[in-house]
């Protein structure tokens, strides 16, 4: 679970680094984001060589998160960091770079981020 103010790493080559969620997107009233949801974020940490900067607001999607998620199976998955891919237009739902570092999870597939998922490295 992510909430607002939350600091994530970002899993993509788009030059960004760190994010802050400002906004959680598709939950109604809710505060706190899982696995698949897309969040309104802030670049806190950039590169300057990347296509984002620095205090940019950029729309991005949860692809690991420390806090488990239980499956239709019985079964758990977690991760060790809660991390994010930056995407274009969340109607389209691609990813902004064009590589995708560590494992994500296989509940992004179901949501309809095909193209996140066959980037990936792993996919659990």
């Amino acid at each position: 679970m992510i909430q607002l103010r939350s600091i994530i790493n970002v899993a993509d080559n788009t030059g960004a680094s760190r994010l802050a969620v400002i906004q959680v997107h598709g939950r109604g009233n809710k505060k706190k984001a899982e696995l698949g949801d897309i969040v309104t974020c802030v670049v806190k940490q950039a590169s300057p060589t990347g296509q984002v900067k620095n205090h940019e607001m950029v729309k991005a999607v949860l692809v690991r998160t420390r806090k488990e998620k239980g499956r239709p199976d019985g079964s758990y998955i977690r991760f060790d960091d809660n991390a994010a891919v930056i995407i274009d237009n969340p109607d389209d739902k691609n990813p902004k770079g064009t590589r995708i570092f560590g494992p994500v999870a296989r509940e992004l597939k179901e949501k309809g981020f095909n193209k996140i998922v066959s980037m990936a490295q792993e996919v659990y």
